[in-house]
């Protein structure tokens, strides 16, 4: 069984920084691309940003130089540096990956449970 993990969520203040992870475990073989969406009160989820196995990653417009994604694949874990908050970004952040169990020759794609993100003064 494989799943998903995040931490990091919580409130800050517009203009502040919070660092997400996101720790995949189980029975893996490889992971394929890790993702990070968020989904606003009454809006519909959206895709943050996205980072291959290789490192390369792709950004939102709305984040473009203020979020950063990041993976340790020996960890098989993917991060999320957000700086520069704004009360808009305020949202349930979720993980996603692209991930190959043991066993498997497909890759299914799994959900974390999500975690909180409040930028307010």
């Amino acid at each position: 069984q494989v799943q998903l993990v995040e931490s990091g969520g919580g409130l800050v203040q517009p203009g502040g920084s919070l660092r997400l992870s996101c720790a995949a475990s189980g029975s893996i073989f490889t992971i394929y691309v890790m993702s990070w969406y968020r989904q606003a009160p009454g809006k519909q989820r959206e895709l943050v940003a996205a980072i291959t196995s290789g490192g390369i990653g792709n950004y939102a417009d709305s984040v473009k130089g203020r979020f950063t994604i990041s993976r340790d694949n020996a960890k098989n874990t993917v991060y999320l540096q957000m700086n520069s908050l704004k009360p808009e970004d305020t949202a349930v952040y979720y993980c996603n990956a692209d991930i190959v169990g043991s066993g498997y020759y497909s890759a299914s794609d799994y959900w974390g449970q999500g975690t909180q993100v409040t930028v307010s003064s």
